[in-house]
């Protein structure tokens, strides 16, 4: 997969949250948290599909865009070249820091647990 800019992701959000979705539906969601010119979307609607992260289907005189690519599944490769491009591929660096600063909240330390948690009996039941 090609490189998303933090713009385009932005509109592939909208098409995650809601789709098919005209350009006009983009614009208007873009447009509740800032002010999007409708060529700036548009031109990064056509950048989209070229990369082939999205797609359209032509109704009547509307195009309607849909995502190629699964929000998860983008998330995980992003969040692994992070990891192995800032820190040598280990994740305990990264929760350090954030630990250190303050940055992880009571919920984010719960819901880390229970992924350890369950990732190590996971490996107990596979060790079985």
């Amino acid at each position: 997969m090609t490189e998303i800019s933090k713009t385009e992701f932005e509109v592939l959000e909208v098409l995650w949250q809601k789709q098919p979705a005209s350009a006009n539906e983009i614009i208007e969601s873009l447009n509740q948290v800032k002010e999007w010119h409708d060529k700036t979307v548009k031109t990064l609607l056509n950048r989209l599909v070229k990369k082939q992260a999205i797609a359209f289907e032509v109704d009547q005189r509307r195009y309607l865009y849909y995502p190629l690519i699964e929000r998860e599944s983008y998330m995980a490769k992003e969040s692994k070249s992070i990891v192995e491009r800032m820190f040598s591929g280990r994740v305990s660096p990264l929760v350090a820091g954030f630990a250190k600063h303050n940055q992880l909240a009571k919920d984010d330390i719960d819901e880390l647990k229970k992924i350890i948690s369950a990732w190590e009996h996971e490996q107990e039941s596979d060790n079985d």
